[in-house]
């Protein structure tokens, strides 16, 4: 059954951060089963007004969130300060379950309804400080890209929260949905929240090849096997020194970091969309064995392969 989710929308709003939580979680694809049933309401339904130069006509009100359960404010436009009877909606929500999730400047709502206090809040770097000025109580961070407490997940600026809704889909849907959805609207598949907001240097300075890009490229069509960081440096034709300083520049993640994400990606697929046995999905996805799939499970996602199957199957 696709899962009901309320986009909250406000007088004002960005139409692109809006088309984000709509396209990721409520795009319909040929052939594939609708994931969530996505609403866009409001405080009060009927014409909306964008800083587009246009208008939405929205239908319906925050009655929608009694249902949801899934809460998302895709942006807003602070200092304006949400009313209260937005903010009463949001905490009931919650209080009955729903997961309320902040993307971008809607993080400001988040904080301002009570949710994060006492717990990290993730928003656009540019915000961050004045954010963390207007709520002493919630820890504010502007290093990361996304933030999930399982009740509350907010993300930084309008690519993050597309990595946020992405992590949204491969959390309750699973990694092989989330990279059909990554495949069809052409984005990566997989950012972690740990990557940093701003890197210095995103894309190669230089015209046509960019030799991270093929190095990462090379390196996800050999996850089967072990790959050396000198082999891959190889591939940049870069020396090792220079490459692990480039990759971090270029993806705001240590190699081995991304390496690792890679490989879970990969044995979450397989562990969803086929019948193969531990030992070989850790075999394919570049683990050598069980043991260390199953520890690197633990420790990342806090489950087993085993009950990471089960749990996806059961969906």
């Amino acid at each position: 059954m696709a899962r009901s989710v309320a986009v909250v929308v406000f007088d004002g709003i960005s139409p692109f951060h809006l088309s984000v939580p709509c396209m990721v979680l409520g795009e319909r694809f040929e052939g594939w089963p609708a994931l969530f049933d996505v609403t866009v309401c409001a405080q009060r339904p009927g014409r909306v007004a964008t800083n587009a130069g246009f208008a939405l006509d929205i239908a319906h009100g925050l009655d929608v969130l009694d249902t949801a359960d899934f809460v998302i404010i895709p942006s807003w436009d602070p200092p304006r300060e949400p009313d209260s009877v937005l903010l009463s909606a949001i905490r009931a929500a919650h209080a009955r379950g729903a997961v309320i999730v902040g993307l971008c400047l809607g993080s400001y709502v988040v904080a301002a309804s009570g949710l994060a206090d006492g717990r990290e809040l993730v928003t656009h770097w540019g915000w961050a400080a004045r954010m963390a000025s207007r709520f002493p109580h919630v820890q504010v961070r502007a290093d990361v890209l996304w933030s999930d407490h399982g009740d509350v997940l907010t993300s930084a600026g309008t690519a993050a929260a597309l990595d946020c809704c992405l992590h949204l889909v491969r959390r309750e849907c699973g990694a092989e949905p989330a990279a059909r959805v990554a495949r069809a609207i052409v984005v990566a598949p997989h950012r972690s929240g740990s990557q940093a907001q701003f890197i210095q240097a995103p894309v190669s300075a230089m015209d046509g090849d960019d030799p991270i890009e093929r190095a990462m490229v090379w390196a996800r069509a050999h996850l089967d096997r072990p790959v050396s960081l000198d082999e891959w440096a190889r591939v940049a034709a870069m020396s090792r020194r220079t490459f692990t300083r480039n990759f971090r520049a270029r993806t705001g993640a240590s190699c081995g970091q991304w390496l690792l994400n890679q490989r879970l990606d990969r044995a979450r697929i397989l562990l969803e969309t086929t019948a193969f046995g531990v030992e070989r999905v850790a075999a394919e996805s570049g683990f050598a064995t069980a043991a260390t799939l199953r520890h690197h499970f633990r420790q990342t996602l806090g489950t087993t392969p085993q009950r990471h199957r089960a749990d996806f199957r059961e969906r």
